[in-house]
């Protein structure tokens, strides 16, 4: 397949000048002049982990369904991230996870370092607590192994004492356990392999921390300290416990909060000190289409306790701040954001892309021949609408208002076999390319409330001259999505209706393709998709 050469030597171009890969993206954090702009990652990674080995910074976030999981995200300075891999590659139990199964799986984790290995402790809320390691960052990873079993077991967060000690402490999923707004604490084992059902309560927050989950257990000064967030997604705060005693008893501060900021939420996170002694803190912000999105706040420590953001009104209680003085790692380095344009090149598939359940080999191909094969697979015989698909090939939204171009080709083999360029979750919309009678139509199908059975609807139609395609959706705030198509790649028209984006199950929107076609035969269309190019 031809590219069209001058969009892709404009996309060289700008890949050049502006560093390796995308780095010329719809959201950069670094402001270029010292400071820096929050949300640093303005993309779903909801529960950030963060963690310091030597001069470089580790970051990992849940991921539930979708797979590859356990996203590995590395950078220099706390503000520039790349994404260098996954901690795991397919969820078990198999026979349930090949099929998509919205808003389980991994639930929020933990990065450590800890002998010389990295080690990911996460939740899945229906199993257990599992943990993985790995001599690098970026894989390869060990196989998943349950080293707490129980439902509802969530947050986990270990902790290796100076005293040769290992404890976890985790919270409780209300949905899944029926008990919810407690901490507690167990013995592990120092290898991490096996925990003892010695578990102590630590805090029961209902009377004024209600819902307190997502604990992160450090050690300081000869205090145990537990950051925790509590009172809700969207509506809670950062409360700090400290002891010299990890069974307790804890004091408690509340140390984050909204306050008059537009930040909501401010709190799950990690307490990271860069290598010239400065301590800043991550948190995400749950921002509804676009998932949870990832600040870092400035913090220093005050008789013990930790201050994090700027308390505006002196009432002892910080708040998240939207433009700061970037982290002071010692040196400076190349301003960087996270892959979102592909032009498909590679023998492997970007790491922005992610599936719906575990993948099977069929599904679609990489190759160096320029494009991205996704085969037509058949429906699932007991799906309603694209929710019960697991073979979407989906990434996440890049920021609050972009725009998505992608060339590719339809090479239907039968009649009814249909593909497309989708925004998908609660409520979804795509371009739809489909064969009908040897002829090949665009659509807009529009489906509502597609978690609850909601079912397509066709919003405008017509019949194409080529199976070369140029398909385009333009994103403004508010999650409104607007539909185009080209048949030359110069001229685009608008189809169907405007559609406004829903978040998933505890997942943002999420955009990217799809290849179906009804009941099985052997053999299969496809569309080689050719690129995908995002802008503001």
């Amino acid at each position: 397949m031809v590219k069209n050469s001058i969009p892709f030597i404009f996309f060289f171009l700008t890949s050049f000048l502006f560093g390796q890969g995308n780095e010329k993206s719809v959201w950069v954090s670094d402001n270029g002049d010292g400071t820096y702009k929050n949300p640093i990652l303005n993309a779903d990674y909801s529960d950030p982990d963060v963690i310091r080995v030597g001069d470089k910074y580790y970051m990992t976030a849940s991921s539930f369904n979708c797979i590859p999981g356990l996203p590995i995200l590395e950078s220099n300075d706390l503000i520039n991230w790349k994404l260098i891999g996954y901690g795991v590659t397919k969820l078990s139990p198999v026979e349930i996870f090949d099929k998509p199964q919205h808003g389980n799986g991994v639930w929020a984790p933990c990065i450590r370092f800890h002998n010389n290995e990295f080690y990911i402790f996460y939740p899945d809320p229906d199993y257990g607590i599992f943990v993985i390691k790995s001599k690098k960052a970026d894989g390869p990873w060990s196989e998943p192994i349950l080293i707490k079993s129980g439902k509802g077991l969530i947050d986990p967060t270990p902790l290796w004492d100076d005293n040769g000690k290992a404890h976890l402490v985790y919270a409780f999923a209300g949905s899944r356990a029926g008990i919810k707004s407690i901490l507690v604490v167990c013995t592990m084992a120092s290898d991490a392999k096996t925990t003892i059902n010695d578990e102590t309560l630590l805090i029961d927050g209902h009377q004024d921390e209600t819902t307190i989950e997502g604990p992160k257990i450090y050690k300081r000064n000869g205090y145990y300290y537990i950051f925790a967030p509590a009172g809700g997604v969207a509506t809670g705060w950062q409360t700090v416990l400290r002891s010299k005693n990890i069974y307790g008893p804890y004091e408690k501060k509340k140390v984050l909060d909204q306050g008059k900021s537009n930040v909501n939420g401010p709190h799950q996170g990690a307490w990271v000190q860069t290598q010239t002694g400065e301590d800043w803190f991550f948190h995400f912000q749950d921002k509804g289409i676009y998932g949870r999105v990832v600040h870092l706040q400035p913090m220093k420590w005050n008789n013990n306790w930790p201050e994090i953001g700027i308390d505006t009104n002196g009432d002892g209680v910080g708040e998240p701040v939207l433009v700061n003085k970037k982290p002071n790692v010692g040196k400076t380095f190349p301003i960087l954001s996270l892959k979102d344009s592909d032009e498909f090149n590679e023998p492997k598939l970007g790491f922005q892309w992610q599936w719906h359940a575990n993948p099977k080999i069929y599904w679609g191909f990489p190759s160096t021949l320029g494009y991205y094969t996704l085969n037509c697979i058949p429906k699932p015989k007991d799906a309603i609408n694209l929710y019960d698909v697991p073979n979407l090939l989906l990434q996440k939204f890049p920021s609050t208002e972009f725009t998505a171009t992608a060339k590719l080709t339809f090479n239907p083999h039968f009649n009814e076999e249909e593909a497309g360029l989708l925004i998908m979750g609660l409520d979804y919309s795509f371009i739809r390319l489909k064969q009908i009678e040897g002829k090949i139509y665009l659509s807009q199908m529009l489906c509502k409330n597609a978690d609850k059975k909601g079912l397509e609807n066709e919003a405008e139609t017509m019949q194409l001259n080529s199976n070369l395609i140029y398909l385009q959706v333009k994103v403004i705030e508010k999650g409104t999505c607007s539909f185009f198509y080209s048949e030359d790649g110069i001229s685009y028209k608008k189809i169907g209706i405007p559609f406004t984006a829903r978040e998933g199950k505890w997942i943002g929107a999420k955009l990217g393709f799809v290849a179906l076609r009804n009941g099985f035969i052997n053999d299969a269309g496809n569309i080689a998709i050719d690129w995908i190019r995002f802008n503001k």
